[in-house]
């Protein structure tokens, strides 16, 4: 349980810090996209406001985002591995406590101003933690039918995919949907990789033959896409409150209903309580944080002082 919790909170500061990072990165690059626009050039938007595809493939090679992705993918082994040491209400819900990071970090490097509500609600995110690992039992042995690996891939498929038209289709306005679609991308991956067939005792062949292998990989770079567009278009604490909420909540159900995971005897009120605060307390910070006090609001209104200095630049 010690190693399983030291994971899951290394794999919560990687997520935490990659997230600030690549919103910079992002946000960067998208005020420098809008600067240079003019009428007879590609547009680095859509047509309903939102991310290009060229846009978004630009942002992800700034030092920053690359930086920021190096460490999602620390945080996304580390996680793999937590989600096979712990419950997944609570791996899945120490790691989304990036969200804490995320909101501190962005003070000094988006110039993000925190609101009495905004501590508030984080507050209770850290307290909902501590009740959840208080009250966190055995996590289940992970056998599952294969019709279930089956099922976590088809769903996985669905959510990137549809979830990727959708928010093209919602351009600027689709941030908060942005973020809690790869927040269930992030909830596919970890159920996939508490399922996955031959990795203890390895074998490659059944791990490679496993469909939740699929949906590991699909969750994860398709929940990382959409979690870029929504950094691009969007504030970063109220898109990465949103992938909280869906990184979080469905893992931790299928977890308890069909994977055998449970609390301490006698303290299933506890983890219930903990659960409902901390997805609560996302919640909250989602909707205080939908737009960052000094951010441009979407990706195509940078701000002009900016905007003027990269267009000199």
């Amino acid at each position: 349980m010690i190693v399983g919790l030291a994971t899951a909170v290394a794999a919560s500061a990687c997520y935490g810090v990659g997230s600030v990072l690549q919103a910079v990165g992002s946000r960067r690059s998208a005020r420098e996209e809008a600067a240079k626009q003019d009428p007879g050039s590609p547009s680095a938007v859509t047509g309903y406001g939102g991310p290009s595809l060229s846009s978004t493939a630009k942002a992800a090679v700034t030092w920053e985002f690359i930086l920021g992705t190096v460490l999602d993918f620390v945080g996304f082994a580390l996680g793999a591995l937590a989600a096979r040491l712990l419950p997944l209400f609570l791996s899945q819900t120490i790691i989304s406590a990036n969200l804490v990071i995320t909101a501190v970090l962005g003070i000094k490097l988006l110039g993000i101003k925190l609101h009495r509500a905004d501590w508030t609600s984080i507050g209770v995110v850290c307290g909902a933690l501590v009740l959840l690992g208080i009250a966190a039992g055995p996590e289940g042995d992970g056998h599952s039918p294969r019709a279930t690996h089956w099922w976590v891939l088809i769903v996985t498929i669905v959510v990137i995919v549809g979830g990727t038209v959708l928010v093209r289709f919602l351009g600027a306005n689709g941030a908060i949907v942005a973020g809690l679609l790869s927040g269930l991308g992030f909830g596919g991956l970890g159920i996939g990789v508490r399922i996955l067939d031959g990795i203890d005792p390895f074998d490659l062949g059944r791990l490679a033959a496993d469909p939740a292998l699929y949906a590991v990989l699909i969750g994860g770079i398709g929940g990382m896409y959409l979690h870029t567009i929504a950094l691009q278009i969007g504030s970063v604490n109220g898109a990465t409150a949103a992938l909280v909420v869906g990184e979080t909540v469905v893992p931790g159900a299928v977890g308890v209903l069909w994977l055998g995971d449970t609390s301490r005897d006698g303290l299933a009120w506890m983890a219930i309580m903990g659960f409902v605060l901390a997805v609560s307390g996302a919640v909250a910070v989602a909707y205080f944080g939908k737009h960052d006090p000094q951010e441009p609001s979407s990706f195509g209104d940078p701000d002009p002082d900016q905007a003027a200095a990269s267009a000199r630049g």
